[in-house]
Order: C-alpha cells, then sequence, then structure tokens
C-alpha cells in the first residue's frame, strides 16, 4: 500500500500528542524529531527533510498551537498543510497546444514503465474525447515496438510504427505528419529507455525535442526505486528541462521518499502516478489527496472518481428500482460484483476510506478470490435460479457446487447471504418518510456484503 510505513510512524508520532490535553515547545520539538526520522526512513532526500521540518517547527511552535482547545488536530491541520505545498500544492495539468497534435513525448530509463504508462495516459485522454496516437521510437529494445503495439490495441489506440527504421527522429517525423492526416489530436511519442544517464541517448532525446518541439516532456520514474528517482529527475531535467513527472508502481511504494522529493529537488510537478497494473490504472496525481491518505485521512474524492468510472449510472438506477419492489435477484448481485472489481483491489480501496485504521486492517487477509469463486457460484446456475424462479434444492446445490469448482457449504453461505441480504433491502425499499433506501443510508444503515 502506498505511503503505508510513513503513514503508520507519522499517525503514530500524532496519537501521542492526542493523548495529551496541552502541548508544550518540548512536546512539539520531540514530534518533529519523529516526523524527520519517519520521513528519512522513508527514503526522503536530506535536504528536503531539512528544509520541511525547518518550515514546520517555525509555524507549531507559535501561539496558534500552543494556545489552541485542540492542539493535536491544529499540528495535524498544519502538517497537511506542509505536506500538500511540499508535493506541489495543487493538481497539474496537462499542457494542451491551441494548434493540434498536442505532442507529448516520454522519456526515463529502462525499467520504469515507460512504453505502458504512454499507452495508459493514452487511454485516459481518451476517455476525455481526444483522439491519440502512440508512435513507436524505441528501435533498440527488443520487442519495443511490439509490447506498444500490443498495449495499445487493448485500448483501442492506434499506433505508429516503422518497422525496419533504426532511426527514431525520423520515426517521430513521419509518426507526427501521420497524426496531423488522421486528424489525431494527442502525439504521444514512446522514446528509447536507458539503463543509465546515457549520453549518446540523451542527444538522440535533445533531437527529437529540436526537430518536433514537444507541447509536453514527461518523465516516467520508479517510485519503488525512493532517493534514486529524485537522482534521474534531477538528471534528467538538466538535460531535458522537463515539464513533469509520471510516478510508476507508487501502489508499492511503502515509504514515499520520491514523491515527497520530486518536486522540491526538480521543480516540477508530478502529474500522473501510477496506481497498479492494469491499463486503466493511471491516476492524476493530487497533492492534497496524497498527503490526506499520508496522514490517515483518506481520499474520499479518488474514491468517488473510482466510483463514477466503474459504476453504470442507468444500472445502478435501475437497481435501485428492483430494491423498491423487492425484486433483487442472484443476477443483479452478479452485475454488481463485477462493477465493484473495476475498482481494483478491495486492499486499495479501504484505504481510501476515512476513518480506517490501516494498521488494524495490515494483517487482515483481503481476499479478492472470495469474490471469483461468489461469481463462479451464480454462473453455474440456470438463468431461473439466478432470477429466483427455481428453489435451490439440495441437489441443485450440488449441482452448482460441482460447476463452480466450490463445495456444497459455500454454495449454502452464499445462500444464506444472500436471503439475510433480500430482507435488509425489504427494509430500505419501505414506504414511509425516511424509509427508503436514500433515507437509510442517510441514517446510516449498514448492508452486510458476503465477501
Amino acid at each position: 500500500m502506498a505511503f503505508e510505513s510513513l503513514a503508520e510512524k507519522l499517525q503514530n508520532t500524532f496519537k501521542k500528542l492526542r493523548g495529551k490535553g496541552k502541548v508544550n515547545e518540548k512536546d512539539i520539538k520531540e514530534a518533529m524529531r519523529e516526523v524527520k526520522l519517519a520521513l528519512l526512513e522513508a527514503d526522503v532526500n536530506f535536504k528536503v527533510v531539512k528544509n520541511f521540518i525547518s518550515d514546520l517547527s517555525g509555524r507549531l511552535v507559535g501561539v496558534e498551537v500552543l494556545e489552541s482547545l485542540t492542539p493535536a488536530q491544529q499540528i495535524i491541520k498544519i502538517v497537511n498543510e506542509e505536506l500538500i505545498a511540499l508535493m506541489g500544492g495543487e493538481a497539474e495539468k496537462l499542457n494542451i497546444s491551441s494548434k493540434p497534435p498536442t505532442i507529448i513525448m516520454m522519456s526515463g530509463l529502462q525499467g520504469a514503465g515507460k512504453t505502458t504508462t504512454a499507452a495508459k495516459l493514452g487511454g485516459l485522454l481518451k476517455k476525455q474525447g481526444k483522439r491519440p496516437l502512440l508512435c513507436a521510437c524505441d528501435v533498440y529494445r527488443p520487442a519495443a515496438v511490439k509490447q506498444l503495439q500490443v498495449v495499445g490495441n487493448q485500448l483501442g489506440l492506434p499506433v505508429f510504427a516503422i518497422e525496419d527504421s533504426k532511426n527514431p527522429v525520423e520515426i517521430a517525423k513521419k509518426g507526427l505528419e501521420h497524426a496531423k492526416l488522421h486528424s489525431n489530436d494527442i502525439f504521444i511519442i514512446d522514446t528509447a529507455g536507458r539503463l543509465h544517464i546515457d549520453e549518446e541517448l540523451m542527444n538522440e532525446l535533445k533531437e527529437i525535442k529540436a526537430e518536433l518541439n514537444p507541447t509536453e516532456i514527461l518523465l516516467v520514474v520508479d517510485a519503488m526505486t525512493g532517493q534514486d528517482a529524485v537522482n534521474v529527475a534531477e538528471a534528467f531535467n538538466k538535460e531535458l528541462e522537463v515539464d513533469g513527472v509520471v510516478l510508476t508502481k507508487l501502489d508499492g511504494d511503502t515509504r514515499g521518499g520520491a514523491a515527497l522529493s520530486v518536486r522540491a529537488v526538480t521543480n516540477k510537478p508530478i502529474k500522473f502516478c501510477g496506481m497498479g497494473e492494469k491499463l486503466t490504472d493511471l491516476e492524476v496525481f493530487h497533492p492534497e489527496r496524497m498527503a490526506s491518505r499520508i496522514l490517515g485521512m483518506g481520499d474520499m474524492l479518488s474514491l468517488i472518481e473510482k466510483a463514477e468510472e466503474a459504476f453504470d449510472m442507468k444500472k445502478a438506477a435501475e437497481l435501485e428500482k428492483k430494491i423498491r419492489t423487492q425484486n433483487f435477484t442472484y443476477s443483479d448481485f452478479l452485475d454488481q460484483i463485477q462493477q465493484m472489481k473495476n475498482l481494483g483491489p478491495m486492499s486499495q480501496i479501504i484505504g481510501m476510506i476515512p476513518g480506517i485504521d490501516a494498521k488494524a486492517l495490515k494483517n487482515t487477509q483481503i481476499d479478492d478470490r472470495k469474490m471469483l469463486r461468489i461469481e463462479a457460484i451464480i454462473t453455474s446456475m440456470t438463468p431461473r435460479e439466478r432470477d429466483n424462479f427455481d428453489n435451490l434444492t439440495p441437489s441443485r446445490k450440488a449441482r452448482i457446487a460441482k460447476g463452480s469448482g466450490t463445495s456444497v457449504s459455500e454454495v449454502n453461505l452464499l445462500v444464506k447471504q444472500f436471503e439475510q441480504m433480500q430482507k435488509m433491502l425489504k427494509q430500505f425499499s419501505g414506504g414511509g418518510k425516511k424509509k427508503g433506501l436514500l433515507g437509510q443510508m442517510k441514517r446510516g444503515g449498514k448492508m452486510k456484503f458476503p465477501f
């Protein structure tokens, strides 16, 4: 989970402060020492930590905190504001050219996920109504062109490539002509990676930049490499003058050093972050949301956005109608499971919910495979069984268990939990003031799903 170890240490520090009715300068000094150690252990750049603690301490020792009725809350508020400022303040948008196409040049070391990120970015922009064209300019890495074509095809994106050419500058120029000819308003160049800062390949990037004058140069770095990612960003920025950074594998970065250092060291914004292996797992980087996650306050805005993308609003309206008419079936339940799967791993979703104790859930097994087993059981039913027209007799349950590769006891458990859910839904569907579905939810009604 992103920032897991850093978040745990910071939250423990603030927990100690919450136990105090009043705080003095000694308490604040001790808390700042713990914050400093937590940041250094998270592989945050030393100079960044030093400046951050200096700025933070200057605000915390003021009368604003010492005379506050709730000093711990005031301290957390100030730390939150400073973390947001450290990561850039506000989300930075892509530069879009007033005269299409917008040219986006991807750069970075080998293994950072540049090719996949180029496709992910194209997919994200396609959802926004753009018409991206990917251009395969990595002529050195074996199968790099094929990889871009495969991921591009999976997202329904066209890919421009010249199989027998070894001149990336020429490929980029012809690709741009192709984009203009076919009315592609976004042109994404996947350049060759490098194992280290290589002068020859860096000159190649400079030549592509000089010939095409890209609207945006994005540097792709692996968040899990911590301080090394910051050093790479600094070196690339010095040579290319990048416009922004994409942090990949942020979902697996428990420390968070790169995310907290890149902006301060390079003065370039983090524009996107990779939060999973799926081709849809690319998010706009929001400093305020990341700070909120680090301090254990959740990230409801990102969760809502994920839900809006994953759930079909028309189907949601139909579901509410079925609940009101007490006609919720296994088919409806299966549909909800399939939509929930689009949200991503449950462990990642739970981390976005405010008030959830991440530490308490650390050793809890959130088994996403349970959803798959439930899905298998329901799909092994006949259409009439799914729609509650045929009773699930013991012989039917045995057939369903065999067909789904599960046991009769698992089928019985699902049936029992489904029946309990139906009873609760009948309460939601009751008439009268505050008894409908929305009224129940506003009053805090809870629904237990069987996973």
